[in-house]
């Protein structure tokens, strides 16, 4: 059975990095976009990784230039871009496509995972998924749903994790 950890990605600094790296972890997996009506929502992204982050929870970015060509920007750009004007400190990859023949074997699988709740293809920026510990999709979320309102299913998510030993 495939899962998150069986994905690699380059992240916006040019290394591969492996998924499996976040085993054990709730991950939330969002496509974004710097000129995006929607982009304000890497605040509340940013706020849920800071407030959850220490219990368990990673958000990762991948930005899309597919809708709108609404992230244009080099990873240099995009990374400067989301730091300045959003604090973003959570992990960000290179931009990929997300729809189509080049889209990232992660989100190929993402939209299969999920094809029954919303039609399989990903409508817009900002869409997200919420990828449990053992790495299987536990929901995904529209657009223009808030992370704020992600909140309590990333709490449940959380809560299943393993007591951590202090």
């Amino acid at each position: 059975m495939t899962t998150l950890h069986d994905f690699s990605a380059i992240a916006l600094d040019g290394t591969e990095r492996d998924l499996a790296d976040y085993a054990g972890r709730v991950v939330l997996v969002v496509n974004t976009a710097s000129r995006c009506g929607l982009t304000p929502q890497l605040e509340g992204l940013e706020a849920l990784h800071r407030e959850l982050g220490g219990d368990g929870l990673v958000i990762l970015g991948f930005p899309c230039n597919q809708f709108a060509r609404q992230e244009p920007g080099t990873s240099e750009e995009i990374g400067a871009f989301c730091r300045a004007s959003y604090g973003v400190s959570f992990p960000m990859f290179a931009r990929i496509d997300v729809n189509g023949r080049a889209a990232h074997p992660l989100y190929r699988w993402l939209t299969r995972e999920t094809r029954g709740l919303t039609g399989g293809r990903i409508k817009w920026n900002f869409t997200k998924f919420l990828v449990g510990a053992d790495g299987r999709v536990v929901r995904r979320y529209a657009p223009t749903t808030e992370p704020s309102a992600i909140a309590a299913d990333i709490r449940a998510a959380l809560a299943a994790l393993p007591a951590q030993p202090k």
